[in-house]
């Protein structure tokens, strides 16, 4: 008997990618989250079918600032929704009272908001009633003022799915880099590493990167001090942490170098030697990252149970309201979460 032909082959490839539902969060509602959803809204229905988890009134607040003549339809539940360009269609993410919200403040009721849409997403998805979350940013001090002492997204995600071994991947034309310390004092860095964890961000990086490159990746491990710190000269945290990390990851068969200045491993990623890499704080990681990708600049949420992205940029409290905020690292998060959904199809 013969096969499919290949027309039939594409027809069901097509259905199967049409099908993937993601859940889009709306993030602090006092920042740019709801305006950049409502902008790129007809980009993200071109191959899935997004979903909103956010709040009917904020998103009809923005669509009339932004002039946009979508129809907001309100579901229960993700297989309800159709994908249709032209209708906004969302779920109660929270009930949270944000007909009073304003835009470019931190407000308590809008970072309980944030929290509560991440919570309902993660809940829908864990439950395989959606292939996975793409989150809009939200405000730090806006948790807090809500007494939520998380800081940030990858923590609550982490917490709610009950993972222990995690890494914030920041990811943008070919390179991703995840991070040993996230959040936290620069101070406190030094405290928070050691050959255990920095081992754990390899392997998480090893263990994505196959997905979002078709291939075996090449990483590599920026140096904590200046200059790896020229034999001992300025700290010995790349020969007594680091460098066994590395070692162990070489002995299980990770394709991996380091420890390496971070001021030449960047250029030589940027020039095509690796595709990966494990910075071991923030900024570290961040800086060298946004200054390459600038909104191309993913963040994506290794070692979870579910997919997840986001964009890499903040709430632009000092944008938020105007109209003006880019959604370029929005599609590109949604763009990647499509990816590593089907993937894990």
């Amino acid at each position: 008997m013969g096969g499919p032909s290949t027309n039939s082959l594409n027809k069901i490839i097509l259905r199967m990618l049409s099908s993937l539902r993601l859940l889009i969060t709306l993030g602090d509602v006092a920042g740019i989250g709801p305006e950049i959803v409502v902008r790129a809204w007809p980009e993200l229905c071109k191959n899935s079918i997004p979903i909103v988890v956010g709040d009917g009134g904020i998103l009809a607040k923005v669509t009339q600032l932004l002039k946009r003549e979508y129809i907001l339809r309100e579901i229960g539940h993700p297989q309800e929704a159709t994908g249709d360009p032209q209708t906004l269609e969302w779920i109660q993410g929270s009930s949270q009272d944000l007909s009073q919200v304003r835009f470019g403040e931190v407000q308590a009721c809008a970072g309980q908001a944030a929290y509560d849409f991440l919570c309902r997403a993660i809940d829908l998805t864990l439950s395989k009633q959606a292939s996975g979350i793409v989150t809009a940013p939200l405000h730090k001090e806006g948790l807090h003022a809500a007494g939520l002492s998380y800081p940030g997204h990858t923590e609550i995600l982490a917490d709610r799915t009950g993972t222990k071994e995690f890494a914030m991947v920041l990811y943008g034309d070919g390179i991703a880099v995840a991070h040993v310390t996230l959040h936290m004092a620069l101070r406190d860095v030094f405290s928070k590493l050691s050959t255990r964890n920095i081992l754990e961000k390899i392997e998480l990086l090893e263990g994505l990167l196959p997905q979002l490159l078709d291939r075996k990746p090449r990483l590599a491990v920026a140096a904590l001090n200046p200059h790896a710190s020229d034999g001992g000269l300025f700290g010995d945290e790349e020969a007594t942490l680091i460098a066994p990390a590395v070692q162990m990851a070489q002995d299980r068969g990770i394709h991996v170098q380091g420890p390496i200045p971070a001021d030449t491993l960047f250029l030589r990623a940027h020039q095509g030697e690796f595709d990966g890499i494990v910075a071991m704080y923030h900024d570290e990681g961040h800086i060298a990252m946004k200054l390459r990708c600038g909104f191309r600049c993913v963040n994506i949420s290794a070692g979870l149970p579910i997919v997840r992205t986001s964009v890499a940029h903040g709430t632009a409290y000092n944008l938020a309201g105007q109209g003006i905020a880019s959604e370029e690292s929005l599609i590109a998060a949604y763009r990647c979460a499509e990816k590593l959904a089907r993937r894990t199809r």
